[in-house]
């Protein structure tokens, strides 16, 4: 279906930002900007103003590069190579501009500020369809637009489980006056053993679980990558609206799933380890569910539980899978790393543990798993085709699950890292993680 024809049957912000009419548009314009920029009259433009702009730009470029990953080293893995470029382009066509600024009216001048931002548009449209993070002009404005409802936190007499040999499911019946949406709350989770101060959480509860009697469901905790928010899986990923498809198929049945605080900021990185910079991992293996159980009413034992995450997410997934197994017994780790990681081995330990190796190997989850069995965690490993940077890591960690005895999947969508992944990803995976926590066959 092409940009022209939804136009006719969507709201504008529901048009496509990374396929279609409107990114080849943006594209299109953006480099004719550039040409228009480059091209000028006189020889001092050619002998001296147009290299200067050109050496302007890559000086820029060089500066912002040893800042962002030499200095500053907010990505482990470091600036992705397309993102590097399309900065490079942008800086061009505002370094451009202002080398032709000085000559021109005031008209003109506000022409070429105009056909800078154009570039600037081009750069980061391009951008945004290598990463996926807005497929829709919605999707960006899903903070503003996202509606979030009080937390149901009563308790109800009536309680639904399954059996021994049945799945929730085949003993579930759903009332007449069953909503058709789940709901999605904004809440505290404190740190309250572990003294990690947490921004808030977002949860999702099924439409079943706001039915009498309430079916006893399992619980995902689903950790966003790095930088994030917590509320990446529901304003990135839309995971709510994913849930509320998978719950219409399934008598309102889904699973309840909570996205808590890895981070503690948008760029920080804890490794979701207990060490000197936080300690996260008790964070996430004891305040998360004790708040849970609390407040909620839910299947209960580590056969009813998973946790999730992308990319950083994902590491921190496996991490909690094999060192605290007495409470998920499912893990869902998509594009995540073989190891928790600051940028290095080095780095890492001497940030996290004083330089203490020996901390470092007790909690690393490839060598607990080459220490330790796990027959009974179920494991799904979901990555990008291209995603040039973490699919060896993902074969490494597959390799080192399946020795560890775990039951697990291997499975590869298009396209690299990112939402363009983790988005449909996770949809995917949604009946695969019912299945292992007893919700469905």
């Amino acid at each position: 279906m092409t940009t022209l024809t939804l136009a006719s049957r969507w709201n504008p912000i529901d048009w496509p930002l990374t396929e279609g009419l409107i990114p080849h548009a943006v594209l299109a314009a953006g480099w004719v900007a550039l040409f228009a920029l480059a091209v000028g009259r006189g020889r001092s433009w050619w002998r001296l103003r147009l290299p200067a702009a050109l050496l302007t730009a890559a000086v820029l470029s060089l500066l912002l590069d040893v800042a962002v990953d030499g200095w500053w080293h907010p990505f482990p893995e470091g600036t992705p190579g397309y993102v590097t470029r399309w900065i490079a382009v942008a800086l061009l066509g505002f370094c451009l501009a202002g080398y032709r600024m000085r000559r021109l009216a005031w008209r003109r001048r506000a022409i070429a500020l105009g056909l800078s931002s154009l570039v600037l548009l081009m750069a980061a449209s391009e951008v945004n369809i290598g990463f996926g993070q807005f497929p829709s002009g919605r999707v960006m404005l899903a903070p503003w637009l996202t509606r979030t409802d009080g937390l149901v936190a009563t308790r109800v007499g009536q309680t639904v489980s399954a059996p021994p040999g049945k799945v929730l499911e085949e003993v579930w019946k759903p009332p007449a006056d069953l909503p058709e949406k789940g709901t999605v709350s904004v809440v505290p989770i404190p740190g309250t053993k572990s003294g990690f101060r947490a921004r808030d959480a977002y949860v999702y509860l099924p439409p079943a679980y706001q039915a009498t009697p309430r079916p006893l469901l399992p619980v995902v905790v689903m950790i966003s990558g790095q930088p994030g928010i917590p509320g990446d899986w529901v304003l990135s990923a839309q995971i709510n609206e994913a849930l509320d498809d998978y719950a219409a198929d399934h008598g309102g049945l889904a699973p309840i799933v909570v996205m808590p605080d890895q981070l503690g900021s948008t760029w920080a990185n804890t490794l979701c380890l207990d060490s000197k910079i936080a300690k996260t991992q008790t964070y996430l293996a004891v305040d998360v569910p004790n708040w849970i159980h609390q407040n909620l009413q839910t299947a209960t034992g580590r056969g009813a539980w998973g946790i999730g995450g992308a990319s950083m997410g994902g590491t921190c997934a496996l991490q909690l899978g094999v060192n605290a197994p007495d409470v998920y017994g499912t893990v869902l780790d998509m594009s995540g790393q073989d190891e928790p990681t600051l940028g290095s081995r080095e780095q890492t330990v001497k940030a996290a543990f004083g330089g203490d190796e020996k901390k470092f190997d007790a909690v690393d989850p490839l060598q607990v798993m080459a220490r330790r069995k796990f027959p009974d965690t179920n494991v799904a490993l979901v990555v990008g085709e291209t995603d040039e940077e973490f699919r060896p890591q993902m074969e490494k960690v597959y390799q080192a699950v399946q020795a560890a005895g775990m039951k697990s999947k291997f499975e590869l969508m298009p396209g690299g890292h990112g939402w363009v992944v983790f988005r449909p990803g996770i949809a995917q995976q949604i009946p695969w993680l019912a299945q292992q926590t007893g919700l469905a066959r």
